[in-house]
């Protein structure tokens, strides 16, 4: 069981990576105003869920993918706690975003739990 679901996060993180250079435009409101370079940051988180997707998959390189998860989603959560501040929400509800933000804990917990 524990197999399948390494694939099943590998496969959405491969999903969620190409989906970074298929739907740029999805991701540029979502970039902090802090942050310089927004476009060459969605290519490379996108690289780095590909690679990382990618790594989940094989035996070799688990492990090292999953702490690149989690330390992946540590460094995402500046901008789930950016999309706090009224103006930076975007139109969404202060509880969607705590929500999401919960999410990302129960993903970087989901990967943390897998590492051998």
């Amino acid at each position: 069981m524990k197999t399948v679901n390494v694939y099943i996060m590998g496969i959405i993180y491969l999903y969620l990576g190409i989906l970074h250079f298929t739907n740029t435009e999805f991701y540029y409101p979502y970039m902090p105003k802090f942050l310089p370079f927004h476009w060459e940051l969605i290519i490379a988180s996108g690289i780095a869920e590909i690679i990382l997707g990618i790594g989940v998959l094989f035996e070799r390189s688990r492990n090292y993918s999953l702490w690149g998860i989690v330390l992946m989603l540590i460094a995402f959560l500046p901008v789930h706690i950016n999309m706090l501040i009224p103006e930076n929400s975007l139109g969404n509800s202060l509880s969607a975003l705590i929500f999401r933000i919960f999410i990302q804990f129960v993903l970087i917990f989901w990967a943390w739990k897998n590492i051998k």
